[in-house]
């Protein structure tokens, strides 16, 4: 099929175009609906490199004794110490009789139990920050995203009618654009993302069913409020090095850190937008009307006017659409087909429409370029 030329289009005089603009009556709706997803799994990582370090800690942990001291009536002691003898030899008043030979015998004596105590502070660090872990999961629960996805629709609706002499002309258009990206993201190992955050889950709940957990979460025991304290443990142990970056991590992002985007646009009312729609609107009755056989052929001569002034009107239309268009610029590009054309000694009529199609080009790169955001 022949390429049809986009100038022979215009093959009726000015006042056919003029009475299809001034008639012109025209509405139209553009819309856009965008949403981007963007998930991030750097927090996945990190629990996951720490835990075990965790697991060291509490199955090795810092603990201190504590001495629980109690009078109790001596058949009830369970061993009398250095320290029993001293307390009674300051209470003489437990003292029940002192016989012959020399013996006492108390009635009561100062019993003490010794017992491991896990309520420090390295310790109720760690129990802080597996609460903190749990309260962190249990809101990606609730929120689980394991793709990044981005959504992007646009549709425009246009409808307009107009009158070129008896002629009723119009035109109702609908186009849409739909965008619909989604990759998955945080697989590792053979592992889909849900599988590694469920097995996550079940290490953090072993964690809390370990003995020191158990008792620290029993005695109730007050949280670890930044800023932490830097004891010897803390600074010099491998294992509560790792959990002090998680620590840190987690107090920068406790907050869901996927983002989000969206935004919604309906535009109806914007005048250039209105104004490159009938200009296509246009084009679209020209092209229609030229299977006409009945139209009139133009002379050589009268194509060669009508292309002088369709590129006159292009290059307005280029100055309106951009009107930071250097002066200098415009007449460099000019200068330049122009004087390739002059360059040939004979200006095919080919020539002329690849230059008036470059005019076009120009305009719809312009068209292309508009962009909501």
């Amino acid at each position: 099929m022949a390429k049809m030329k986009l100038f022979e289009l215009y093959n009726e005089n000015d006042e056919r175009i003029d009475r299809f603009n001034t008639s012109i009556k025209s509405e139209y709706t553009l819309t856009s609906n965008y949403e981007s997803v963007e998930a991030n799994f750097a927090w996945l990582e990190i629990m996951e490199n720490t835990i075990i370090y965790l697991d060291n800690i509490l199955r090795n942990p810092n603990r201190f004794i504590i001495n629980e001291e109690e009078v109790v009536k001596v058949e009830q002691a369970k061993r009398i110490t250095v320290e029993s003898i001293k307390h009674l030899a300051k209470h003489t008043n437990y003292i029940q009789e002192i016989q012959d030979n020399g013996d006492v015998r108390p009635s009561k004596v100062l019993n003490i139990n010794k017992d491991e105590s896990y309520n420090t502070y390295e310790n109720r660090l760690i129990f802080t920050l597996i609460n903190n872990m749990k309260m962190y999961l249990d809101m990606k629960d609730k929120t689980f995203v394991d793709s990044s996805s981005l959504k992007d629709d646009k549709k425009c609706e246009y409808n307009a009618v107009t009158k070129v002499g008896a002629e009723r002309v119009n035109i109702n258009m609908v186009i849409t654009s739909k965008t619909d990206f989604s990759k998955k993201v945080g697989s590792k190992n053979g592992m889909s993302t849900r599988e590694r955050f469920e097995k996550l889950k079940l290490r953090v709940a072993d964690l809390t069913n370990t003995p020191v957990y158990i008792q620290l979460a029993k005695e109730h025991v007050a949280k670890v409020i930044p800023p932490v304290k830097k004891t010897n443990l803390i600074l010099k142990n491998t294992n509560f090095q790792y959990a002090m970056k998680l620590w840190d991590f987690l107090q920068a992002n406790m907050k869901d850190d996927t983002k989000i985007e969206r935004e919604r646009k309906n535009l109806k009312d914007d005048d250039n937008i209105k104004q490159m729609l009938d200009d296509s609107f246009l084009l679209d009755y020209l092209v229609m009307t030229s299977v006409d056989a009945r139209h009139e052929v133009l002379s050589d001569k009268s194509k060669e006017e009508l292309a002088t002034e369709l590129t006159n009107k292009m290059i307005d239309k280029i100055v309106e659409l951009n009107a930071d268009l250097p002066e200098e610029a415009l007449e460099e590009i000019l200068g330049q087909k122009i004087a390739m054309v002059r360059s040939k000694k004979e200006a095919s009529i080919a020539e002329l429409q690849n230059k008036f199609n470059d005019r076009i080009s120009a305009f719809t790169n312009k068209i292309l370029k508009f962009s909501f955001r």
